[in-house]
């Protein structure tokens, strides 16, 4: 066994009396994340640091410039743990998020749960049924009672309707025989016309006889004649 499972087995079995949260572990991983980081930017300065002294050293003091590379080799060796390291404790954070993320949710989902039995526990089935029935059967009144309010209320109008076509057809008469008693026919004369006076022929002929001017009698008669015509119209 290795020195390092053996350090892990002995102080495993007092951590695990009293384990930590999730929330602290995940605090801690970040925490190891950041130190992680930070030595992975210093390493990184302190090869790009030693790769100029190799550099600047070149070929005239090579013992110098290959102290410099020896370095910058271990160097990034370092840097290559760290970023193994980092990518293990990331893996290791994203699992225990999920982990407590799938926690979490089992915990609501088993609280959800709870209440909705709780919320059921004095619900009866049958009772729902007669609930439903009886909202169903209200409905059915209203809709009754809002067709009857809706229909059009007949009282006192059962009437004959040749009655009522034959009592107009009396109106009508009656006001045609009122209006015909108020057209004004024209009067006849109750005098006869004056003789007309006999002339004696004259040495040229006969006198031609004159013609009479029309009266005004017989133009208001053409007036009537003429308003029994548009009546009659």
């Amino acid at each position: 066994m290795s020195k390092l499972g053996k350090f892990f087995k002995r102080g495993g079995s007092s951590r695990s009396r009293a384990a930590p949260s999730p929330q602290e572990a995940l605090a801690r991983l970040r925490e190891t994340e950041e130190m992680l980081g930070k030595k992975q930017e210093y390493l990184e300065n302190r090869i790009h640091r030693e790769l100029s002294l190799a550099r600047r050293h070149g070929t005239h003091n090579k013992p110098a410039a290959l102290q410099a590379l020896k370095r910058k080799k271990r160097l990034e060796k370092q840097l290559s743990q760290i970023d193994g390291t980092l990518s293990t404790i990331e893996f290791q954070r994203e699992a225990l998020e999920n982990a407590h993320t799938n926690t979490e949710v089992l915990r609501s989902m088993g609280l959800a749960a709870r209440a909705m039995r709780a919320a059921h526990e004095d619900v009866d089935l049958n009772k729902i049924d007669d609930l439903m029935q009886e909202i169903t059967e209200q409905q059915d009144v209203a809709q009754e009672i809002s067709e009857a309010f809706s229909q059009r209320a007949g009282f006192g109008e059962d009437f004959d309707e040749d009655e009522l076509m034959a009592e107009l057809e009396e109106l009508e008469q009656e006001e045609l025989n009122k209006k015909m008693t108020n057209i004004r026919l024209p009067n006849v004369p109750s005098s006869s016309l004056p003789a007309q006076p006999v002339r004696t022929p004259g040495p040229s002929g006969p006198a031609p006889r004159p013609r009479a001017a029309p009266s005004r009698r017989a133009g208001g008669e053409d007036e009537d004649i003429k308003h029994l015509a548009a009546w009659a119209s």
